[in-house]
């Protein structure tokens, strides 16, 4: 799937989408060719406030059409139509995806995403939620359909900014009487790179594919130990398919992996980064490998101090959590080392990383009044 911008040359083909459709849950349910004429000529599909998109499947059939409103505004709003031969095909629900993808990656940043619909229109409310939108609003009789001469009550769906890169609903309080906790200061639109004393730390890329191929070949003994990824023989294609999983999970705030490259000569040295993320606090857990090549020169130490800056200072992190073996003991002097603070140590955890066997761990942690190493 993908969204394809539409452009004025393409007016004969939109006007055919909309008229050999009927669309039953929008106010105009065959809407007729000069109205649309019209619209177009005013602007209502394409100006410095609009935009208008194809939806293609991956044949390139245009199976749909997505207007956004009010992109000058910092909380747009948008019309979606699928054709009625492509309807309750999971299409929709593709779509919107796209549509909340391109609006939250926009330069200017948009606060919320919003979009409407009739009380009755089931699919649709179903292809909101699944999506992450949360019902904000229920306006009874507000929706006027000239054609039956009636008034159906109105829902509308929202998604904020926050929810789209946490990949989480915030419920919303009915009850606004109640206190309500203040949101966490986070800056959203964090940078993708950042440097330290020796190291560029950045964000996964599918370029990299061959040198984190080649270093866990290279590693795969010491990596088998304590990595349950690592328990397999690498896979050249595998490892693509992971990296772009990887960016696509970070530009959406779900985990944050980073990838590790001496400033001086370019070299992949290793992956370190931020997961088990809960935005609500915010908490991070911080992991790590490296490259035997590279092993006993300090580069985790520093990466763990430098991507544990960007948590507290960055990330606004209320707490960084680093897990390991209890007889991973290289990971716990990196631990020890960077300050952060054994918690304890919980027994029979979890299973070693080939799963047959029970292991301990040990949990290391800072919480935001620590001071950083250097």
């Amino acid at each position: 799937m993908r969204l394809k911008e539409w452009t004025k040359e393409e007016q004969e083909p939109l006007i055919q989408f909309l008229t050999s459709s009927v669309w039953p849950y929008h106010v105009n349910t065959h809407p007729g060719k000069e109205l649309i004429e019209k619209a177009i000529e005013e602007g209502g599909y394409e100006s410095d406030d609009v935009k208008t998109f194809w939806a293609e499947n991956d044949e390139g059939e245009k199976i749909g059409m997505v207007q956004l409103y009010d992109l000058q505004d910092e909380i747009p709003i948008f019309d979606l139509r699928i054709a009625e031969k492509y309807r309750e095909k999971g299409y929709g629900f593709q779509t919107l995806k796209l549509i909340a993808e391109y609006v939250f990656n926009l330069e200017n940043p948009k606060i919320r995403l919003e979009g409407h619909t009739r009380q009755d229109n089931i699919a649709m409310r179903k292809t909101f939620e699944r999506v992450g939108f949360v019902k904000e609003a229920h306006f009874r009789k507000a929706w006027y359909v000239p054609k039956e001469n009636e008034y159906f009550d109105a829902i509308t769906y929202g998604m904020t900014r926050e929810d789209y890169y946490s990949g989480e609903k915030t419920p919303l309080c009915w009850d606004d009487k109640k206190p309500k906790r203040k949101a966490p200061a986070i800056n959203w639109d964090f940078a993708t790179s950042f440097e330290s004393e020796r190291l560029l730390i950045r964000i996964p890329e599918i370029k990299d594919a061959d040198a984190v191929y080649e270093a866990t070949v290279r590693s795969a003994k010491s990596l088998k130990q304590f990595m349950a990824w690592a328990q397999n023989e690498p896979v050249r294609e595998d490892v693509k398919e992971n990296l772009r999983e990887a960016n696509a999970n970070f530009l959406a705030r779900k985990e944050l992996r980073m990838h590790l490259f001496i400033k001086e000569t370019g070299e992949f040295i290793g992956s370190s980064g931020l997961h088990n993320i809960n935005w609500d606090i915010p908490k991070y857990e911080i992991g790590y490998w490296i490259d035997d090549r590279f092993e006993g020169n300090g580069y985790i130490t520093e990466a763990t101090n430098r991507i544990t800056q960007f948590a507290f200072e960055e990330l606004a992190a209320k707490r960084v959590e680093l897990r390991c073996d209890r007889d991973n003991v290289r990971s716990r002097a990196v631990a020890e080392r960077t300050g952060y603070e054994l918690e304890g140590i919980l027994k029979n955890d979890s299973l070693d990383a080939a799963g047959l066997t029970l292991r301990d761990t040990c949990i290391y942690a800072k919480i935001s009044e620590t001071t950083f190493s250097h």
